[in-house]
């Protein structure tokens, strides 16, 4: 290697914090040179087909013409202006696409620049609705266990106490309410049992309820899990019930990842509010959107405060903005539903060899989401190390080694991923008992 190489590793290990990792004993980083497709190709000269869409963001792929001519093209331009007083054309046509494409009834558009901060801003529309309505008492959140969210302070007090990784801040964050996660997965059979602790919490806590928040169908962080999109319905159905406003982070899920479009389709729902981020300008940029209802919007507007209390720096930033509207343009024209349809069905067709492997509990498959959950937790140096020297960049995290590739990724590759796999799961040494 040369001194260059080595001294980029070497203050990168002294300097640079990564994020959940430590400083005093670091997790390798590997250093990246470029990116094309869906390989990363590193400066020590390995070429990675990445199956995380550097996680999950990443939707057709790297180094993009269409993406890259979308930023170049507005950089000569303007690459920032103040949101506040100014609006612009980027900006403009982006929320224009998200109504026409958003679940019915999400008419007004609040851009931020990520997804936690996307799901602040959904928290705080819904306190400051609630206010605005003279029902000051209602400002607590519901939401499931196994949930997650984000990283900032409110995003923290709707993870999940536990496996949202947040649990060493419980004494500084609000106080919400957790109801049981659900328990009846994707393809099984339903039955209304399942609703029966949510339907009694709603019933107990509903005069304190602002808003109850989830991840529809998916359950990211929080474990990967599939549920049941009628536990969904279910939500929408108790939330109208109760007059409590329903917020969908799709953040992980919105734009095609489970073969729908918003996974709040698969129960064929609305939410009052819905978080977007993530995909949404193809991995490029940090953009994210809140969406939300007339109604909330009109009744924040004409309440004490006479507008929104929110306005990031960054907000509708151009750059972002553009590379969204490409990003979307992108994804429609290339016919997702097959792209996402086709990963499903080369996932199932290949992941099946795994399955009665000793060290796999349970393999699940949902749009471009494969999940192999093993029995024992993964130990995340020695295990994406061999994934490395495998040519495959694979971040798996507690029990879950998952995949959620770029959309153009082809059958050879994600046969690579899962051979990778496959080859790792013999290893005590990858694993910790």
């Amino acid at each position: 290697m040369t001194n260059k190489y080595t001294d980029i590793i070497n203050f990168d290990k002294n300097h640079v914090w990564h994020p959940y990792t430590s400083m005093s004993n670091p997790l390798p980083s590997y250093v990246v040179d470029t990116a094309e497709g869906v390989h990363i190709n590193l400066k020590s000269g390995e070429k990675l087909i990445d199956g995380m869409s550097s996680w999950w963001s990443v939707l057709h792929g790297y180094n993009r013409p269409e993406l890259n001519n979308a930023i170049t093209s507005q950089l000569s331009k303007v690459a920032h202006v103040m949101f506040g007083g100014f609006t612009h054309e980027p900006a403009v046509e982006l929320v224009r696409k998200l109504v026409s494409l958003s679940p019915e009834g999400l008419d007004k558009v609040f851009i931020s620049d990520s997804g936690s901060v996307s799901v602040e801003v959904a928290m705080k529309m819904a306190i400051q609705y609630w206010q605005s309505k003279g029902q000051a008492n209602k400002h607590k959140m519901m939401t499931v266990r196994n949930g997650y969210h984000g990283d900032t302070f409110a995003a923290m007090s709707v993870c999940d106490p536990v496996t949202g990784m947040h649990q060493i801040f419980d004494n500084v964050l609000m106080k919400n309410i957790f109801a049981p996660a659900p328990s009846i997965m994707f393809d099984e059979l339903w039955h209304e049992r399942e609703m029966e602790p949510l339907t009694a919490l709603f019933a107990e806590h509903h005069q304190e309820l602002a808003a109850f928040i989830i991840e529809p169908i998916v359950q990211g962080t929080g474990g990967m899990r599939f549920y049941h999109p009628n536990y969904i319905k279910s939500v929408r159905a108790l939330c109208d019930q109760y007059n409590v406003l329903f917020i969908a982070d799709e953040i992980a899920t919105g734009l095609g990842r489970t073969g729908k479009l918003f996974a709040c389709e698969w129960a064929e729902i609305s939410p009052d509010i819905m978080c977007l981020g993530k995909t949404l300008t193809g991995g490029y940029l940090s953009l994210a959107a809140t969406l939300c209802s007339t109604e909330i919007a009109e009744t924040i507007s004409n309440g004490e405060a006479s507008c929104f209390m929110h306005g990031p720096t960054f907000m509708g930033n151009p750059l972002a903005c553009s590379v969204a509207n490409a990003s979307i343009d992108l994804l429609l024209q290339n016919d997702w539903q097959s792209q996402v349809k086709q990963i499903e069905t080369w996932f199932k067709q290949h992941l099946i060899q795994l399955a009665e492997h000793d060290r796999v509990n349970n393999i699940r498959v949902l749009g471009s989401i494969a999940v192999v959950e093993t029995h024992q937790a993964v130990n995340v140096a020695t295990i994406q190390k061999h994934f490395v020297e495998q040519g495959v960049w694979i971040r798996p995290f507690g029990k879950l080694i998952y995949m959620m590739p770029p959309l153009v990724i082809s059958e050879a590759q994600i046969t690579a991923l899962i051979k990778a796999i496959a080859t790792a799961l013999p290893h005590d040494d990858y694993f910790i008992e």
